[in-house]
C-alpha cells in the first residue's frame, strides 16, 4: 500500500490547486474530478474534501489566487512612477509569464466560464478581465499623454487586441506541450505593441 505523506494544510491547498491547473491544461475540463484530482497529488479523495468542500471551493480559490498574484500585481505596475514605455514592458512580460507559470488559469476562466453557465464565474471574469484591460490602458493613455505614442491610437481598441494575447499564447502553450519559451512570446508582443504605438 502506497504510504500517504502528511502535509500542512496550506501546503495541501497549494498541491491541489496545482493539480486543478494541470488537470485542466493537460487533459481538460471533462476530466476535472476530485478522483483525479486526488490522484495527481498522490493522495485520498477524502483529503481533498477535507480540504476543500466541493470543486468549486478549489477554483473560487484559484480565482482569488489571480486576484492576488495577477491582477493586484498588473494593477501596481500600470499605477508605477516609472515611464510608460517600462511599465509596458514589465505589464506584459508579468502578465504572460504569471499565464505560462500557471498553464490552466486561461481554461478556467474562459472555458468554465462559458460552458458550464456559471453566472458566478461569469461575473468574476467579468471583473478580471475588465480590471487587466483598464490597467494596460492606463499605461497606454499616460504614454500617449506624455507624447510618447501616436495620439489617434484608439485605446479601447487596443486594449482588446491586447487580451486577446493570452488566448493565442494558450492556444501555442497547447500545441508546444506547455512550453513556449523559444517562441519568444513576451518579446514579440511588446515588439508588435511598440509598432503599434509608434508616432
Amino acid at each position: 500500500m502506497e504510504k500517504i505523506i502528511r502535509q500542512s494544510g496550506d501546503i495541501r491547498r497549494t498541491q491541489i490547486k496545482e493539480a486543478v491547473k494541470e488537470i485542466l491544461f493537460y487533459d481538460g475540463l471533462q476530466k476535472l474530478t476530485t478522483k483525479n484530482i486526488a490522484k495527481k497529488v498522490g493522495i485520498s479523495e477524502g483529503t481533498v474534501f477535507k480540504h476543500y468542500t466541493s470543486k468549486k471551493a478549489i477554483t473560487d480559490d484559484l480565482l482569488r489566487d489571480v486576484q492576488e498574484e495577477l491582477v493586484k500585481p498588473l494593477e501596481k505596475i500600470a499605477s508605477g512612477k516609472e515611464d510608460a514605455a517600462t511599465r509596458l514592458e514589465k505589464h506584459i512580460c508579468f502578465h504572460l509569464n504569471y499565464l505560462t507559470e500557471n498553464k490552466g488559469i486561461t481554461i478556467l476562466l474562459f472555458t468554465k466560464a462559458s460552458y458550464q453557465s456559471d453566472s458566478d464565474l461569469k461575473n468574476i471574469l467579468n471583473k478580471t478581465f475588465h480590471a487587466l484591460e483598464q490597467s494596460f490602458a492606463r499605461i497606454i493613455r499616460e504614454g500617449i499623454d506624455d507624447g510618447i505614442w501616436d495620439e489617434t491610437i484608439p485605446i479601447g481598441d487596443l486594449s482588446s487586441l491586447y487580451m486577446g494575447i493570452p488566448l493565442s499564447m494558450n492556444i501555442e502553450l497547447l500545441l508546444h506541450q506547455g512550453n513556449i519559451k523559444s517562441l519568444n512570446y513576451c518579446k514579440n508582443m511588446l515588439e508588435l505593441m511598440k509598432r503599434i504605438l509608434r508616432k
